[in-house]
């Protein structure tokens, strides 16, 4: 980096218009309808590659035995209280099935575990009522006595099913539609769940120990399978795939409570903290069959909590440690002093001392992983493509779906050959780097070392300071002397703080970092954090920089910063200051398909939900918006909270008076209009994350109308044109090198053929290689093309932007501005997470997130 020079102009003024330019907006004429959704011919550039998928082929026989009927199911308990829990719901269908053989005429049935049941074969009736005991000896006694299971039904606690005839479903192999589809996936489903797997979804995990892979805290990860059969464009396919999940730790409920919270005996463990970890987990006694669900802990230890016990026809208050221990003659080593496990309710305790409870095996762990559990399920789950083709093919085998009866019924047979499909792999984008270098990428890379930044800027006035880590600091510095100034000033924290809360810390080491810098703040301030990067003084620190005191920062939590390590973090630095690292030849000579020509605004749209266990925390509408046209790789973000959960964006238009749009899209424009040589933009182009597919057409209702009235809030006749892309990674198709034994594919790879989608114009493209494991290709979607963009020139747009990604020196796996969009979403939960943002509302408005303040808020703060 050389920043005494100022960096030459790298790109051309925008052309004239031919319209004046001094007011904002200008007029542009408006568009009263879109053109027609028209799905242009496959792409035709790039070289041919022939490619295996994670998919096997389906073919529907004419043999099928007939068509399903669907039917509107209701579980409720005797009191007409709705059952809510899955695997009770799907017990109580199975009995339905083994107890009403002759009502239900023999009839096969397929549950989905919520409101739908499937027969194979219509039922005698339309509307039917069951009675239910579950319990598996009274069961076999009632089966087809109805004499019996009125007297039964008399002393035993009852389920109600309620059916009623919903609609009639097509097996016929050219009436395959999404409800036949629905019903062949709840077959899978089904199947799997009597194999004695753990369903999430279409994903299955079987209790095996070979699958397990210890993130440490008592906490594994499990690997598992996908399995949902697709109509795509070449036919019906089975997509197979490897999934994972978290699991706690089954075995000793102790033993597990003494790994998560990192103690050494029971009788260290936090009981406050372990009420919220084993809150609804289920467990066994070591002397009973039967599981139970943990509703809490006894108030008292195990030898002081007392409960009524019927001996005859006198009740005896007693102790659960005696009962245990002289009624029932159970030795207890430790129990005596703990407290009990609670499986009953508020007014009807059920107490169990701790020692005799197990956890079952194959429970979910609904919490937010640490930042070491993270790091090593990503790092130990990820597999080679040959171990993973091997995983898809073995699992295959061992699950059967052929053989499921059902499926053989419904004429279904699955080719155990993987599908092939045909790419094209386009070549890498040539890049410019300082003193216009040409960069030429290999495999999704390239090397930075010894050249020079595209636009450098000067890093002055700026400081260092140290959380106590155990990083050379003299080191660090000089390292960095060599290309930039030195820092102002080095702070070192007073250790008498190192065992305070990190809200402490932070404010102790800005109290010190006034002191050093009385009247002119610091224009940029590196952080070395303890522990790692997301430790706990990550958000409070963050809070302070972005929020607080609009200082631009830089977290390290490396101890060994060697050459490599420092050249990304130079990367990131001045893009943080508002420089250019590199960028692609085709933006410099403007010769972007569609986009370099006409006044053109990139957005990148992201919902960020809390991570699991945190549920109070609010979503985040991310969005980032392009801005310096004809530029592709300059941005800044806007976000808003959202109510938690919520994906669907409601405050991209919010007018707060007759002159005033507080809205995202509004504030972007504006930006990109002062940025740009007061030019407004007469197309858009978005690109928006985290939607599956039946949201699509809520995306265009929704949000798209919120975007027009902006649009007309600035100026009412104004409407550019739009292409809106849904930018998916959340799939689960996967594509090998077929020539090359099944290797990972070539960064630039695309396939828009076969396996694709039938609703709208998609393709996937695995523009990035994977350092380890198998790559994903992204998945677009293009809803609305009012641009006009050919295959590939969309595809040259797209395989562009996962170039100019200014942090990194390697192609990513998706369009830049949806990367950043993401990124801008995590540094402000994390602000959020520093201070619980109690003050945030969760009604339809969402709540206020912390403002960013206005010496950050135009930069890249997020890169």
């Amino acid at each position: 980096m050389e920043p005494p020079t100022p960096p030459p102009q790298i790109l051309p003024p925008p052309p004239p218009t031919g319209i004046p330019s001094k007011n904002f907006p200008i007029k542009i004429e408006r568009i009263e309808k879109s053109p027609p959704m028209n799905f242009p011919s496959p792409g035709s550039k790039g070289k041919g590659v022939s490619l295996l998928t994670n998919h096997f082929k389906v073919t529907v026989g004419s043999n099928g035995v007939g068509d399903f009927f669907h039917y509107d199911i209701l579980i409720s308990y005797e009191d007409g209280r709705e059952v809510t829990r899955k695997n009770l719901k799907m017990a109580l269908v199975d009995k339905l099935s083994e107890v009403y053989k002759t009502e239900l005429a023999g009839k096969s049935l397929v549950y989905d575990g919520d409101r739908s049941l499937f027969a194979l074969g219509p039922l005698p009736q339309n509307n039917l009522e069951f009675s239910i005991v579950l319990n598996p000896v009274l069961a076999k006694c009632v089966s087809g006595n109805e004499q019996k299971r009125q007297r039964l039904s008399s002393t035993s606690k009852m389920f109600k099913l309620r059916l009623k005839f919903a609609s009639r479903i097509s097996m016929q192999r050219r009436l395959i539609d999404c409800s036949s589809l629905r019903v062949l996936n709840a077959i899978l489903r089904q199947q799997a769940l009597r194999q004695g797997c753990l369903a999430v979804h279409q994903s299955f995990f079987l209790n095996d120990t070979k699958n397990l892979i210890d993130l440490g805290g008592g906490i594994h990860g499990c690997r598992g399978f996908f399995s949902s059969f697709k109509a795509l464009q070449g036919g019906m396919y089975l997509n197979h795939d490897v999934c994972m999940t978290t699991i706690v730790q089954s075995g000793s409920v102790v033993d597990f409570l003494i790994r998560n919270q990192n103690v050494k005996t029971p009788f260290e463990i936090d009981w406050n903290k372990a009420r919220g970890t084993l809150k609804n987990l289920r467990f066994k006694v070591n002397h009973l069959k039967f599981e139970f669900k943990i509703t809490g802990f006894s108030d008292r230890p195990c030898k002081e909590q007392k409960f009524s016990l019927k001996l005859g026809e006198a009740n005896v208050e007693t102790t659960v440690y005696d009962y245990f221990v002289k009624t029932r003659g159970i030795k207890l080593s430790f129990s005596a002093n703990l407290p009990c496990i609670n499986a009953g309710k508020p007014r009807k305790p059920k107490f169990f001392p701790i020692e005799l409870c197990s956890l079952v095996p194959l429970q979910r762990y609904k919490n937010e992983l640490t930042g070491y559990q993270t790091s090593a399920m990503i790092k130990k789950s990820s597999q080679k493509p040959e171990e993973l083709l091997q995983f898809l093919a073995d699992t295959g085998k061992m699950i059967k779906h052929e053989a499921e009866p059902l499926l053989k019924s419904c004429g279904i047979s699955i080719d155990g050959s993987f599908v092939q499909a045909e790419g094209r792999v386009l070549s890498a984008p040539r890049l410019i780097m300082g003193n216009g270098e040409h960069i030429f990428p290999r495999n999704g890379f390239w090397n930075i070392k010894d050249k020079k930044l595209l636009a450098p800027k000067k890093l002055e006035n700026w400081a260092v300071v140290n959380f106590s880590t155990s990083c050379d600091i003299r080191s660090t510095c000089l390292k960095l002397a060599k290309v930039v100034s030195p820092p102002a000033c080095v702070i070192q924290e007073n250790p008498k703080y190192k065992k305070k809360p990190a809200s402490v810390r932070v404010e102790v080491m800005f109290q010190q970092i006034k002191s050093k810098f009385r009247q002119n703040p610091p224009r940029f301030i590196l952080c070395l954090l303890s522990d790692k990067k997301f430790c706990d003084l990550y958000g409070p620190w963050k809070k302070k920089t972005i929020v607080e005191f609009g200082i631009l920062d830089q977290c390290v939590s490396n101890n060994k910063i060697d050459e490599k390590y420092l050249m990304n973090l130079m990367l990131k630095i001045n893009a943080k200051l508002g420089g250019f690292n590199h960028t692609i030849l085709s933006e410099i000579t403007r010769s972007i398909p569609f986009v370099s020509k006409i006044p053109t605004m990139i957005f990148g749209m992201e919902v960020s939900h809390a991570s699991p266990g945190a549920t109070e925390r609010p979503s985040i509408a991310s969005v980032v918006g392009s801005r310096e046209w004809p530029r592709i790789s300059s941005y800044r973000a806007c976000l808003r909270a959202l109510p938690p959960k919520v994906k669907m964006i409601d405050s991209l238009f919010k007018p707060i008076s007759e002159q005033k749009d507080a809205g995202i899209f509004s504030e972007l424009l504006l930006e990109f209009f002062a940025s740009s040589g007061n030019k407004k933009p007469a197309q858009i182009i978005i690109f928006r994350n985290g939607l599956s597919t039946t949201e699509y057409k809520q995306i265009v209702k929704e949000e798209m109308d919120q975007i027009l009235k902006a649009c007309n809030f600035l100026e009412e006749k104004w409407r550019p044109k739009f292409t809106v892309i849904v930018s998916q990674r959340r799939h689960h198709t996967k594509f090998f090198d077929k020539s090359n034994s099944g290797a990972n594919v070539s960064p630039g790879t695309i396939v828009d053929n076969k396996v694709c989608d039938l609703q709208c114009n998609n393709f996937y493209m695995n523009a990035h290689a994977a350092r380890i494991g198998t790559p994903r290709p992204t998945h677009y979607h293009v809803l609305l093309d009012e641009i006009g963009f050919s295959s590939d020139d969309l595809q040259e747009v797209i395989h562009s932007l996962s170039y100019v990604f200014q942090r990194s020196n390697n192609a990513i796996s998706e369009v830049a501005p949806v990367r950043y969009a993401r990124l801008a979403a995590a540094k402000i939960s994390q602000v959020i997470k520093a201070e619980k943002m109690t003050n945030t509302s969760c009604n339809g408005q969402g709540g206020q997130l912390p403002k960013l303040h206005k010496n950050v808020s135009s930069s890249m703060f997020f890169i």
